[in-house]
């Protein structure tokens, strides 16, 4: 299963001002959606971003939301994003069969929505270092129970290089400028 960029879009699930505090590698995860968000919108793959009931987790954290001006924010109060009958339509009707996913708290409302979207026919992949929990042992728990069900652990320079597919493109040397090589050198942790 490999991904293309005409059929991928980006969700990210949760990454709220409220919750992050209390989230192990939140600051990882956050930079990690900011540049995959970023380079999406540069390869027109849709960024969509949730949140779970804002007025007690707050909105979403705002670099991201800065960082990603074009993205569709969806607000909810189910752990699956899936049970609400508008977004299911809205993805239905945006013809992306592949969902790449992240967010928090990952063993909660990301591994739901991502048995939600599998449940519905959609390939997922698990955005290994930006799918964060409290405990960093419940992050890999999910993974682990997503990657079970039939989705796919992913790292972001996988993502990148597979919307990509080459080398020789004006499109390739403006990612590879903006988000790869400053990328390249960055430590990163994977749940």
């Amino acid at each position: 299963m490999r991904l293309k960029r005409e059929e991928s879009l980006l969700l990210v699930v949760d990454l709220q001002a409220g919750l992050l505090p209390v989230i192990e590698h939140a600051d990882q995860a956050v930079n990690e959606a900011v540049w995959l968000g970023g380079l999406a919108a540069t390869l027109e793959v849709p960024v969509w971003v949730t949140e779970q009931y804002p007025e007690g987790l707050g909105g979403s954290e705002p670099r991201l939301l800065e960082a990603l001006p074009g993205h569709r924010l969806w607000q909810k109060l189910t752990f699956d994003a899936c049970a609400n009958p508008e977004f299911i339509a809205a993805l239905e009707q945006s013809g992306r069969r592949q969902v790449v996913l992240c967010g928090s708290e990952a063993h909660i409302c990301v591994m739901q929505t991502g048995l939600g979207l599998l449940a519905a026919g959609y390939d997922v992949y698990w955005l290994s270092e930006a799918c964060v929990s409290r405990r960093a042992a419940e992050a890999r728990l999910a993974r682990e129970r997503l990657v079970q069900a039939g989705g796919v652990a992913v790292s972001a320079d996988m993502v990148a290089y597979e919307w990509l597919q080459r080398c020789d493109n004006d499109r390739f040397k403006q990612a590879h400028r903006r988000f790869l090589k400053a990328r390249a050198s960055r430590p990163l942790v994977f749940a």
